[in-house]
């Protein structure tokens, strides 16, 4: 693969054929996306939230967990993303925990809108305060949750 261009052609290419054949076996929606390290494909998902009954099956989720069990660690940080659409807010807190190099991308999230993807529900949600959430969520402090984290900040483990 001889130009960037080129490279990046091929990758989302290959993306694109995972949505396409994730749609057509029934496993989901039509997202495709691949984890690449390199010039080696190391992680493949397509959208498997229908068949597997998994809200996180999402193709970019399964691609990251395809390539950080392959790699043996929970960071991607010499890897890219190709994906066939624009990521959802859970797909993009995946792609930033897991800190790849870059992600290309093929759709729009308003194309995915157009075809009743639309994530701007979620976007609005996020942005809200907990008040006013169309999900209640209450704060509940307790001292024992805080002894938890006081345990992970000292612990040598980590």
């Amino acid at each position: 693969m001889n130009t960037e261009k080129n490279r990046d052609q091929h990758f989302i290419e290959r993306a694109i054929e995972l949505s396409k054949k994730g749609m057509d076996s029934g496993k989901g929606g039509p997202f495709g996306c691949i984890v690449v390290k390199g010039d080696e494909i190391i992680g493949e998902g397509s959208n498997e939230v229908t068949s597997l009954n998994d809200p996180t099956a999402h193709a970019e989720v399964v691609a990251i967990r395809n390539a950080c069990e392959k790699l043996g660690t929970y960071q991607l940080t010499d890897c890219e993303i190709y994906t066939s659409c624009e990521p959802c807010p859970m797909c993009l807190g995946a792609i930033y925990w897991s800190r790849p190099k870059r992600v290309v991308y093929a759709n729009t999230k308003e194309e995915a809108a157009a075809i009743d993807f639309d994530d701007d529900y979620i976007y609005k949600e996020i942005y809200a305060k907990m008040s006013e959430r169309n999900i209640p969520f209450i704060h509940y402090p307790h001292t024992k949750a805080l002894e938890v984290f006081e345990a992970w900040k000292n612990w040598e483990g980590k």
